[in-house]
């Protein structure tokens, strides 16, 4: 069966990227947010198996938009992406709940190693 993916980041063509990764390897993308307001809705609509979720966007960052997805279900399983030069955050997520993280830019099997560590 397809593990469902919500993807989250403010850059379109990051979302195209990491989309097309996944896709093409089985998974099932369920949904797109370009801010993490967006993803915590989807998220509550989507109950996606995992959430790919950049670190800096606008109107709330990953890291809030974390938060409150653990807040609303503790069993949420989350990856961060990050730029370089964004540990600080990375650890903040890490505390926060993420259960890995990814440095852009990407690298195609660095996403399916996180995404299969992850939810198989």
């Amino acid at each position: 069966m397809a593990k469902n993916i919500l993807v989250c980041d403010d850059a379109a063509f990051m979302r195209m990227m990491i989309k097309d990764i996944l896709t093409k390897n089985g998974y099932n993308v369920v949904g797109e947010a370009e801010n993490g307001a967006k993803a915590v809705e989807k998220y509550n609509d989507a109950k996606p198996d995992l959430v790919l979720m950049d670190i800096t966007m606008p109107e709330m960052d990953g890291i809030q938009a974390l938060k409150k997805i653990k807040e609303a279900d503790a069993n949420a399983k989350v990856v961060m992406c990050s730029a370089m030069g964004q540990q600080a955050m990375v650890i903040e997520a890490i505390q926060s709940g993420a259960k890995d993280f990814i440095v852009k830019p990407f690298q195609a099997e660095r996403v399916l190693e996180a995404v299969k560590k992850v939810i198989g």
